[in-house]
């Protein structure tokens, strides 16, 4: 760190508003910045948050940012137009999939795949699966290919040959004959990307990293310009959607990474604060303005997951964070459907026009309207980061009269709460998605909720599931971007192998250990980034003979020999089936290693309460909960000392958030600030 350079910034662009969580490394302090997101021009937005922060960037040693640029373009599908280079036979990989339907039980349904028809393009080339070069490219026909798809209006192209996994050299010809003419950059080799067998979902992971180039290579690109402009002369870094970080050029390279990744840094952040706060299993509930965002803290570690499906039929097998998402936000749209049932999303009306509330012309009721009915969020406080002075609640309960109480015959806060009601069960389902069905019991885990509603429905969150603790973090509004100042580097490889164990060459296993080491480490080296300690992870898939789906297996250095694979593939096996399959041949399929840079930890002692004394009370509120009204005492959160406690019916407020304390629960500050809450009695 250079002298003055004294601040590391974590920023997380989201649909409503952009976080900033500051640490001044120097005099040891945190603080948080709120400011609306400028849509569709996500740079802007960033930097008036930086200017808040610092009115000299040359202050800042370092920018870590968490985005959902590319995410959203996937989802938008605003992505540049892209052109296949594949094999003969193999244009329709994209599009066949995995013989999988939009519909799982309908007789029709719509797909049109992220490229069309006519932009890919075959050639002659065939490499066998293991490895052999059957019949060499022909680089006549790839410039061809090239040219034609240059002529179509193509800003970027993927080159994808079926079996380079198993040898690259006719993909890697045939991709250094295209970036001989192609106008830019955003040339992408599927071999280089994902060397790993399974053509779809390697030609679907390269193909949405080769979109995805032009938009957030420009995003990041304009963002280093903007922050130089304005004196920044550090590092600025991404956060991936497995929870690391890399470095701009890297993410400008492999955008298909970035996928998920504001979340991502959500859950890493609470996978900390929870061991922490003594809670090493947690259930985490992202809730912003359009979706719930859940995912599974077990041991201390968040689950990873090696693929994810962005939308249908847009898979990206890359290391990711398990994040399961439905459409339950502040924002997500309440309505009747011609059944006579209540339905909650997940059309939303986000920040623009945002809830009826707003008064910016929506009149179709969301769940923050219900919210704001009930009284459980103050009409009269300010929206944090500027974005409103007050909410109009007369305007909430226009269009929650108009839209649900009407049709359903109800009391319009009968109605409110019935839109609560629905939104609960659909976020409760999706915590037991990720806990009951992957064999967890989430009565065994506490819920930590986050972003700028999370904290609203925390107690009826652990009425649903049965969860005897929720944990409310100090500042549960900007938990993704406190989550990207905490965030370490990480870089991963893979490998396909095909090789059974019984036959498997050690020396060479870890020759090709060595190689990825060196690959990931010349990334860590190029972030210009300290680390505290570098470590390694190297992973194996392994099955049975016979069987389509493999067990990962961890393995360290001395176990890299046949006897030592075999019992970490036979514990790993009974782990996951609770028994083995004694005199089955195994194979390994894949060899998986991931390179980890150890940041400087964040010390959460400097989020604790600084007070000592118990706060007065803001006044009181009425709420409307459980079909009758309450008097509900209501504190200024941050101000409350360690160990006060708070019982419900009570409104805690922040400028990021506001808590609602159910009657029967009760509220405690631990050390770091948290808030715990339990049933009153336990």
């Amino acid at each position: 760190m250079s002298a003055g350079q004294s601040l590391v910034v974590g920023v997380d662009v989201g649909g409503t508003f952009t976080d900033l969580f500051v640490l001044d490394e120097a005099g040891r302090s945190a603080r948080v910045v709120k400011v609306p997101s400028t849509r569709g021009e996500e740079a802007r937005g960033f930097m008036n948050g930086i200017a808040q922060v610092a009115g000299d960037a040359r202050a800042i040693s370092t920018i870590v940012h968490g985005t959902t640029v590319g995410t959203n373009a996937l989802l938008e599908r605003k992505v540049a137009r892209t052109g296949i280079i594949t094999t003969a036979g193999f244009r329709d990989v994209l599009e066949m999939r995995r013989r999988d339907r939009p519909r799982t039980w309908g007789l029709r349904g719509d797909y049109q795949p992220i490229v069309s028809r006519d932009l890919r393009l075959e050639v002659d080339e065939r490499v066998l699966a293991d490895g052999t070069v059957h019949a060499p490219v022909n680089l006549e026909q790839v410039e061809a290919a090239a040219r034609s798809l240059m002529a179509q209006g193509c800003e970027a192209v993927c080159v994808f040959f079926v079996n380079a996994y198993a040898n690259p050299v006719n993909e890697a010809q045939a991709v250094a004959r295209v970036r001989t003419i192609w106008p830019n950059e955003h040339v992408t080799a599927a071999s280089e990307v994902l060397p790993e067998i399974r053509e779809f979902e390697r030609c679907s992971t390269a193909v949405l990293n080769a979109a995805l180039q032009p938009v957030v290579g420009s995003y990041l690109n304009r963002l280093e310009s903007d922050l130089q402009e304005h004196g920044f002369k550090g590092e600025l870094l991404v956060v991936q959607s497995n929870g690391g970080v890399m470095s701009r050029q890297t993410a400008c390279g492999l955008p298909v990474r970035t996928a998920l990744s504001g979340p991502a840094a959500g859950v890493i952040a609470c996978a900390a604060i929870a061991r922490a706060a003594g809670f090493p299993d947690v259930v985490t509930g992202d809730m912003g303005g359009t979706s719930f965002d859940v995912s599974l803290v077990a041991a201390g570690e968040a689950s990873l997951s090696a693929q994810t499906s962005i939308d249908f039929g847009m898979v990206v097998r890359a290391p990711m964070i398990q994040i399961e998402t439905i459409g339950a936000g502040g924002g997500s749209i309440a309505s009747v459907d011609a059944g006579g049932l209540l339905q909650v999303g997940p059309e939303s009306a986000g920040s623009t026009p945002g809830p009826a509330c707003y008064g910016r012309g929506n009149t179709r009721p969301t769940v923050t309207d219900a919210n704001v009915l009930l009284g459980r969020i103050a009409a009269d406080r300010p929206l944090g980061g500027g974005l409103l002075a007050r909410m109009d609640v007369a305007l909430a309960r226009a269009a929650i009269e108009a839209h649900v109480a009407r049709p359903l015959g109800l009391d319009v806060h009968a109605a409110a709460e019935a839109i609560l009601t629905v939104a609960n069960a659909k976020m409760a389902g999706a915590i037991r998605l990720v806990s009951i069905e992957r064999g967890h019991d989430p009565r065994k885990f506490a819920y930590m909720p986050f972003g700028g509603g999370g904290a609203l429905h925390v107690c009826a969150m652990m009425n649903e599931v049965g969860t005897e603790y929720g944990i409310v973090p100090r500042f549960p509004g900007v938990t993704s971007a406190l989550g990207c100042v905490m965030a370490d580097m990480r870089h991963d490889g893979v490998q396909t192998l095909n090789v059974a164990l019984d036959g498997l060459d050690e020396d060479d296993l870890r020759a090709r250990i060595d190689d990825l080491a060196r690959i990931c480490q010349e990334r860590l080296d190029s972030a210009g980034v300290a680390f505290e300690v570098v470590h390694e992870s190297i992973e194996l898939d392994m099955l049975y003979v016979g069987q389509s789906h493999t067990v990962r297996v961890e393995v360290g250095r001395p176990e890299l020999s046949r006897a030592g694979i075999a019992a970490a593939f036979e514990q790993a096996y009974r782990a996951a089936f609770g028994r083995s399959l004694a005199g089955i041949p195994v194979r390994i399929l894949n060899l998986r290693y991931a390179r980890i840079g150890r940041r400087p930890k964040f010390d959460l002692t400097l989020l604790a309460p600084t007070g000592t004394e118990m706060p007065a009370a803001l006044g009181t509120q009425t709420v409307f909960h459980a079909g009758q009204w309450h008097d509900a005492v209501r504190y200024a959160r941050l101000d409350l000392p360690v160990d006060a406690r708070v019982d419900g019916p009570a409104i805690l407020e922040q400028a990021d958030t506001t808590i609602w304390i159910e009657p029967g629960f009760s509220g405690r500050v631990d050390t770091l600030g948290n808030l715990l809450i339990s049933r009153v009695g336990t």
